[in-house]
């Protein structure tokens, strides 16, 4: 019997992360906070945008879908230290 090389069983899923991707110009830094995939890079292209954060104006802006990101957190997903340290402080 024959393996196939790329068969299903092969491929690994990618991991998704919780990151969070820069907007807005220099110096006025705002932040997303999207779903991802581990191998793409920090404004690359992401699977869903799961919030907003604002660390300019004081207090800080935070917006977050609770509920879609305990989705990603029940599939499997992970949380960047960045986005860790800011929920911590909501």
């Amino acid at each position: 019997m024959r393996l196939r090389r790329w068969a299903k069983y092969d491929i690994l899923s990618p991991m998704v992360k919780i990151k969070l991707t820069q907007t807005g110009s220099r110096n006025r830094k705002t932040y997303r906070i999207v779903a991802m995939e581990d191998s793409k890079r920090r404004d690359g292209r992401n699977i869903e945008n799961l919030g907003f954060y604002n660390p300019l104006v004081k207090p800080a802006q935070l917006t977050i879908k609770e509920d879609r990101l305990k989705y990603w957190l029940s599939v499997g997903a992970q949380l960047t230290d960045g986005v860790k340290n800011i929920l911590k402080t909501k």
